[in-house]
Protein backbone atom coordinates (compact mmCIF):
# COMPACT_ATOMS: atom_id res chain seq x y z
CA UNK A 1 0.00 0.00 0.00
CA UNK A 2 1.17 3.40 -0.73
CA UNK A 3 2.68 5.02 2.54
CA UNK A 4 0.95 8.48 1.47
CA UNK A 5 -2.46 7.07 1.23
CA UNK A 6 -1.98 5.97 5.06
CA UNK A 7 -1.47 8.95 6.41
CA UNK A 8 -3.89 11.18 8.31
CA UNK A 9 -5.52 13.94 6.60
CA UNK A 10 -4.38 16.49 9.52
CA UNK A 11 -0.83 16.71 11.37
CA UNK A 12 -1.59 19.16 14.13
CA UNK A 13 2.03 20.74 14.76
CA UNK A 14 2.56 21.82 18.11
CA UNK A 15 5.40 24.28 19.20
CA UNK A 16 7.15 23.85 23.05
CA UNK A 17 9.20 25.83 25.24
CA UNK A 18 9.35 24.95 29.01
CA UNK A 19 5.77 25.13 28.77
CA UNK A 20 4.58 21.55 30.84
CA UNK A 21 2.22 23.42 32.72
CA UNK A 22 -0.09 24.22 29.67
CA UNK A 23 0.24 20.29 27.78
CA UNK A 24 -1.91 18.56 29.40
CA UNK A 25 -5.23 21.08 28.97
CA UNK A 26 -3.93 20.90 25.00
CA UNK A 27 -3.27 17.55 24.38
CA UNK A 28 -6.83 16.36 26.40
CA UNK A 29 -8.28 18.73 24.04
CA UNK A 30 -7.15 17.28 21.24
CA UNK A 31 -7.67 13.49 22.29
CA UNK A 32 -11.25 14.85 23.02
CA UNK A 33 -12.08 15.61 19.18
CA UNK A 34 -15.06 14.68 17.70
CA UNK A 35 -12.57 14.47 14.17
CA UNK A 36 -9.97 12.04 14.88
CA UNK A 37 -8.15 11.90 11.19
CA UNK A 38 -5.22 13.41 12.77
CA UNK A 39 -1.50 13.11 13.93
CA UNK A 40 0.51 15.40 16.72
CA UNK A 41 4.20 16.36 16.22
CA UNK A 42 5.19 18.35 19.18
CA UNK A 43 8.22 20.13 18.39
CA UNK A 44 10.09 20.81 21.95
CA UNK A 45 12.84 23.85 21.74
CA UNK A 46 15.11 22.51 24.21
CA UNK A 47 12.65 22.40 27.27
CA UNK A 48 14.40 21.74 30.60
CA UNK A 49 11.23 21.59 32.85
CA UNK A 50 10.72 18.21 32.13
CA UNK A 51 8.26 18.52 28.98
CA UNK A 52 9.28 15.65 26.39
CA UNK A 53 9.23 12.99 29.72
CA UNK A 54 5.61 14.07 30.61
CA UNK A 55 4.75 13.70 27.03
CA UNK A 56 5.70 10.61 26.50
CA UNK A 57 4.64 8.71 29.78
CA UNK A 58 1.04 9.95 29.42
CA UNK A 59 0.72 10.89 25.65
CA UNK A 60 2.21 7.69 23.73
CA UNK A 61 0.29 9.28 20.71
CA UNK A 62 2.05 11.94 20.33
CA UNK A 63 5.54 12.62 17.83
CA UNK A 64 8.40 14.34 19.47
CA UNK A 65 10.42 16.25 17.40
CA UNK A 66 13.15 17.56 19.75
CA UNK A 67 15.68 20.65 19.35
CA UNK A 68 18.68 21.27 21.53
CA UNK A 69 18.32 24.32 22.12
CA UNK A 70 15.52 27.42 21.17
CA UNK A 71 14.94 28.07 17.91
CA UNK A 72 11.67 30.26 17.44
CA UNK A 73 8.71 29.53 16.46
CA UNK A 74 9.09 30.02 12.89
CA UNK A 75 11.88 27.25 12.53
CA UNK A 76 9.90 24.89 14.78
CA UNK A 77 6.61 24.57 13.16
CA UNK A 78 8.52 24.62 10.01
CA UNK A 79 10.40 20.92 10.91
CA UNK A 80 6.89 19.65 11.83
CA UNK A 81 5.36 20.71 8.83
CA UNK A 82 8.29 19.46 6.80
CA UNK A 83 7.75 15.89 8.65
CA UNK A 84 4.71 15.70 7.60
CA UNK A 85 2.81 14.87 4.69
CA UNK A 86 -1.07 15.11 5.57
CA UNK A 87 -3.68 17.12 2.96
CA UNK A 88 -3.84 19.99 5.64
CA UNK A 89 -1.78 20.93 9.10
CA UNK A 90 -3.08 22.65 11.94
CA UNK A 91 -0.82 25.11 14.37
CA UNK A 92 -1.89 24.85 17.80
CA UNK A 93 -0.17 26.81 20.75
CA UNK A 94 0.53 25.24 23.76
CA UNK A 95 -1.29 27.61 25.80
CA UNK A 96 -4.76 26.60 24.01
CA UNK A 97 -7.99 23.96 25.10
CA UNK A 98 -9.38 23.20 22.10
CA UNK A 99 -12.99 22.56 22.06
CA UNK A 100 -14.25 19.14 20.76
CA UNK A 101 -15.43 20.27 17.35
CA UNK A 102 -12.81 22.54 16.60
CA UNK A 103 -10.77 20.31 14.71
CA UNK A 104 -14.06 18.83 12.43
CA UNK A 105 -15.56 22.78 11.77
CA UNK A 106 -11.79 23.68 10.05
CA UNK A 107 -11.65 20.60 8.05
CA UNK A 108 -15.23 20.64 6.95
CA UNK A 109 -14.65 24.36 5.73
CA UNK A 110 -11.75 23.65 3.66
CA UNK A 111 -13.07 20.54 2.33
CA UNK A 112 -15.86 22.64 0.87
CA UNK A 113 -13.60 25.77 -0.05
CA UNK A 114 -12.17 26.54 -3.65
CA UNK A 115 -8.02 25.78 -3.83
CA UNK A 116 -7.43 29.62 -3.49
CA UNK A 117 -8.98 29.54 0.13
CA UNK A 118 -4.84 28.58 1.42
CA UNK A 119 -5.57 28.83 5.06
CA UNK A 120 -7.86 29.31 8.04
CA UNK A 121 -8.49 31.13 11.24
CA UNK A 122 -10.25 30.11 14.51
CA UNK A 123 -12.36 31.54 16.70
CA UNK A 124 -9.68 32.05 20.28
CA UNK A 125 -11.70 32.99 23.49
CA UNK A 126 -10.28 34.15 26.52
CA UNK A 127 -9.17 31.95 28.88
CA UNK A 128 -10.52 32.88 31.75
CA UNK A 129 -13.04 34.80 30.01
CA UNK A 130 -14.56 32.60 27.28
CA UNK A 131 -17.13 34.87 26.22
CA UNK A 132 -14.53 37.37 25.07
CA UNK A 133 -12.91 36.98 21.79
CA UNK A 134 -8.96 36.98 21.71
CA UNK A 135 -8.63 36.57 18.01
CA UNK A 136 -11.02 36.27 15.10
CA UNK A 137 -8.23 36.61 12.51
CA UNK A 138 -5.34 39.07 12.63
CA UNK A 139 -5.35 42.34 10.71
CA UNK A 140 -2.23 43.97 9.47
CA UNK A 141 -2.83 48.04 9.04
CA UNK A 142 -0.95 50.75 7.27
CA UNK A 143 1.10 51.34 10.28
CA UNK A 144 2.79 48.71 10.44
CA UNK A 145 0.47 47.40 13.63
CA UNK A 146 -0.60 43.84 13.57
CA UNK A 147 -3.39 43.04 16.01
CA UNK A 148 -5.97 40.60 16.61
CA UNK A 149 -9.50 41.55 15.03
CA UNK A 150 -12.29 41.11 17.72
CA UNK A 151 -9.96 41.14 20.51
CA UNK A 152 -11.69 42.24 23.95
CA UNK A 153 -15.18 42.34 22.49
CA UNK A 154 -18.25 39.80 22.92
CA UNK A 155 -17.21 36.48 21.56
CA UNK A 156 -20.94 36.32 19.94
CA UNK A 157 -20.62 39.32 17.63
CA UNK A 158 -18.07 37.13 16.08
CA UNK A 159 -20.12 34.25 14.79
CA UNK A 160 -20.59 35.12 10.58
CA UNK A 161 -17.91 33.05 8.76
CA UNK A 162 -15.96 36.22 7.35
CA UNK A 163 -12.77 36.74 4.80
CA UNK A 164 -10.00 38.01 6.75
CA UNK A 165 -6.33 39.00 6.06
CA UNK A 166 -4.92 36.33 7.85
CA UNK A 167 -5.26 33.51 10.40
CA UNK A 168 -3.14 33.22 13.98
CA UNK A 169 -1.05 30.65 13.67
CA UNK A 170 -1.83 30.13 17.38
CA UNK A 171 -5.25 27.86 15.89
CA UNK A 172 -5.02 27.46 11.93
CA UNK A 173 -5.59 25.43 9.36
CA UNK A 174 -3.35 25.20 6.14
CA UNK A 175 -3.85 23.69 3.24
CA UNK A 176 -0.34 21.95 2.23
CA UNK A 177 -0.26 23.19 -1.40
CA UNK A 178 -0.42 26.27 0.00
CA UNK A 179 2.61 26.34 2.63
CA UNK A 180 4.38 24.41 -0.50
CA UNK A 181 3.96 27.56 -2.83
CA UNK A 182 4.36 30.14 0.07
CA UNK A 183 7.44 28.38 1.41
CA UNK A 184 5.76 28.15 4.89
CA UNK A 185 7.04 30.60 7.67
CA UNK A 186 10.25 32.78 7.02
CA UNK A 187 12.99 31.10 9.54
CA UNK A 188 14.77 34.69 9.73
CA UNK A 189 11.42 36.15 11.90
CA UNK A 190 12.65 33.49 14.42
CA UNK A 191 9.18 34.54 16.70
CA UNK A 192 6.18 37.11 16.01
CA UNK A 193 4.73 38.54 12.80
CA UNK A 194 5.90 35.16 10.98
CA UNK A 195 2.30 34.35 10.74
CA UNK A 196 1.38 37.90 9.31
CA UNK A 197 3.94 37.85 6.64
CA UNK A 198 3.27 33.89 5.33
CA UNK A 199 -0.77 35.26 5.18
CA UNK A 200 0.85 38.61 3.65
CA UNK A 201 2.64 36.25 0.93
CA UNK A 202 -0.25 34.16 0.43
CA UNK A 203 -2.71 36.82 -0.59
CA UNK A 204 0.08 38.07 -2.82
CA UNK A 205 0.06 34.84 -4.47
CA UNK A 206 -4.26 34.82 -4.93
CA UNK A 207 -4.52 33.13 -1.77
CA UNK A 208 -7.79 33.45 0.42
CA UNK A 209 -8.12 33.21 4.22
CA UNK A 210 -11.85 32.73 6.25
CA UNK A 211 -12.61 33.15 9.70
CA UNK A 212 -14.61 29.57 11.01
CA UNK A 213 -16.71 31.08 13.51
CA UNK A 214 -17.58 26.98 14.58
CA UNK A 215 -13.78 25.95 15.52
CA UNK A 216 -13.51 27.15 18.82
CA UNK A 217 -10.22 27.05 20.96
CA UNK A 218 -9.85 28.87 24.82
CA UNK A 219 -6.45 30.63 24.55
CA UNK A 220 -4.45 32.21 27.34
CA UNK A 221 -2.65 34.88 25.30
CA UNK A 222 1.23 35.12 25.47
CA UNK A 223 1.02 32.39 28.03
CA UNK A 224 4.09 31.02 26.00
CA UNK A 225 6.03 34.00 25.13
CA UNK A 226 9.57 35.41 25.46
CA UNK A 227 10.11 38.11 28.23
CA UNK A 228 9.50 41.90 27.15
CA UNK A 229 12.66 42.69 26.40
CA UNK A 230 12.97 40.19 23.62
CA UNK A 231 9.29 40.64 22.76
CA UNK A 232 10.00 44.45 21.68
CA UNK A 233 13.42 43.49 19.93
CA UNK A 234 11.74 41.25 17.76
CA UNK A 235 8.67 42.80 17.17
CA UNK A 236 10.54 46.02 16.14
CA UNK A 237 12.84 44.32 13.78
CA UNK A 238 10.41 42.14 12.21
CA UNK A 239 7.87 44.71 11.68
CA UNK A 240 9.92 46.45 10.01
CA UNK A 241 11.42 43.44 8.33
CA UNK A 242 7.70 42.24 7.05
CA UNK A 243 7.42 46.00 5.17
CA UNK A 244 10.68 46.22 3.32
CA UNK A 245 10.11 42.21 2.44
CA UNK A 246 6.80 42.66 1.06
CA UNK A 247 5.37 45.87 0.47
CA UNK A 248 5.88 47.60 -3.44
CA UNK A 249 7.93 50.58 -3.70
CA UNK A 250 5.16 52.77 -4.98
CA UNK A 251 2.89 51.85 -1.80
CA UNK A 252 5.50 51.92 0.44
CA UNK A 253 5.75 55.67 -0.84
CA UNK A 254 2.02 56.22 -0.83
CA UNK A 255 1.51 55.47 3.22
CA UNK A 256 5.26 56.91 4.28
CA UNK A 257 3.63 59.01 6.50
CA UNK A 258 1.53 56.67 8.01
CA UNK A 259 4.20 54.10 8.10
CA UNK A 260 6.89 56.74 9.54
CA UNK A 261 3.95 57.48 12.45
CA UNK A 262 3.56 54.21 13.30
CA UNK A 263 7.59 53.14 13.72
CA UNK A 264 8.04 56.15 16.04
CA UNK A 265 4.53 55.19 18.15
CA UNK A 266 5.69 51.97 18.86
CA UNK A 267 9.25 53.31 19.71
CA UNK A 268 7.32 55.30 22.58
CA UNK A 269 4.80 53.18 23.61
CA UNK A 270 6.98 50.39 24.20
CA UNK A 271 9.33 52.50 26.93
CA UNK A 272 12.74 50.87 26.52
CA UNK A 273 14.14 52.55 23.58
CA UNK A 274 17.62 50.71 24.02
CA UNK A 275 15.73 47.19 23.10
CA UNK A 276 13.44 48.87 20.15
CA UNK A 277 16.88 50.21 18.99
CA UNK A 278 18.21 46.95 19.22
CA UNK A 279 15.30 45.66 17.43
CA UNK A 280 15.89 48.23 14.44
CA UNK A 281 19.67 47.33 14.42
CA UNK A 282 19.19 43.88 14.09
CA UNK A 283 16.96 45.02 10.72
CA UNK A 284 19.72 46.79 9.35
CA UNK A 285 22.02 44.03 9.86
CA UNK A 286 19.51 41.25 7.97
CA UNK A 287 18.59 44.06 5.08
CA UNK A 288 20.76 42.50 2.76
CA UNK A 289 19.37 39.00 2.72
CA UNK A 290 15.88 41.17 3.15
CA UNK A 291 16.03 42.56 -0.02
CA UNK A 292 16.97 39.68 -1.98
CA UNK A 293 13.61 38.01 -0.59
CA UNK A 294 11.99 41.22 -1.67
CA UNK A 295 13.15 40.72 -5.63
CA UNK A 296 11.86 37.17 -5.38
CA UNK A 297 8.01 37.53 -3.98
CA UNK A 298 7.71 41.06 -5.88
CA UNK A 299 8.63 38.92 -9.08
CA UNK A 300 5.97 36.39 -8.04
CA UNK A 301 3.17 39.10 -6.70
CA UNK A 302 0.03 38.20 -8.73
CA UNK A 303 -1.98 41.13 -7.01
CA UNK A 304 -2.17 44.61 -8.18
CA UNK A 305 -1.15 47.51 -5.79
CA UNK A 306 -4.82 48.56 -5.67
CA UNK A 307 -5.95 45.23 -4.48
CA UNK A 308 -2.66 45.13 -1.74
CA UNK A 309 -3.28 48.35 -0.82
CA UNK A 310 -7.21 47.52 0.49
CA UNK A 311 -6.39 44.83 2.15
CA UNK A 312 -4.01 46.83 4.91
CA UNK A 313 -6.40 48.76 7.37
CA UNK A 314 -6.13 52.07 8.26
CA UNK A 315 -6.75 52.12 11.54
CA UNK A 316 -3.98 52.04 14.04
CA UNK A 317 -5.46 49.85 16.26
CA UNK A 318 -4.26 51.56 19.33
CA UNK A 319 -5.01 54.41 21.47
CA UNK A 320 -3.26 57.34 19.41
CA UNK A 321 -0.36 59.41 20.88
CA UNK A 322 -2.32 62.79 21.26
CA UNK A 323 -4.63 60.51 24.07
CA UNK A 324 -1.68 58.84 25.50
CA UNK A 325 -0.27 62.43 26.01
CA UNK A 326 -3.73 63.88 26.63
CA UNK A 327 -4.22 61.36 29.66
CA UNK A 328 -0.26 61.74 31.28
CA UNK A 329 -1.12 65.90 31.06
CA UNK A 330 -3.98 65.14 33.16
CA UNK A 331 -2.51 62.40 35.42
CA UNK A 332 0.63 65.23 36.16
CA UNK A 333 -2.05 67.78 36.63
CA UNK A 334 -4.06 65.79 39.39
CA UNK A 335 -0.81 64.58 41.06
CA UNK A 336 0.23 67.97 41.25
CA UNK A 337 -3.15 69.39 42.53
CA UNK A 338 -3.38 66.55 45.06
CA UNK A 339 0.23 67.87 46.46
CA UNK A 340 -0.93 71.26 46.68
CA UNK A 341 -4.00 70.91 48.97
CA UNK A 342 -1.12 68.28 50.90
CA UNK A 343 0.80 71.74 51.66
CA UNK A 344 0.16 73.21 55.06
Amino acid sequence: MDALATQPQVTVVIPNWNTKHWLRGCLEGLRAQSYQDFQIILVDNGSTDGSLAFVKQHYPEVQILAFATNQGFAPAVNAGIRQSHAKYVALLNVDTIPRPDWLLALVKTMERSPSTVGSLASKMLNLEHPDIIDDAGDVLSWYGSARKRGMDEPADAYDEEKEVFSACAGAALYRRTFLEETGGFDESFGSYLEDIDLGLRGQMLGYRCFFVPNAKVLHHSHGSGLSRSRYICLMTRNRLKLLTKNIPWPLLLKHCRTLIYGQIYFFLVYKRPLHSMAGTISWLITLPHTLRQRRNIQRENRISNQALDALLSNELGEIPLREILRRKVHKGLHSASSFLKRKP
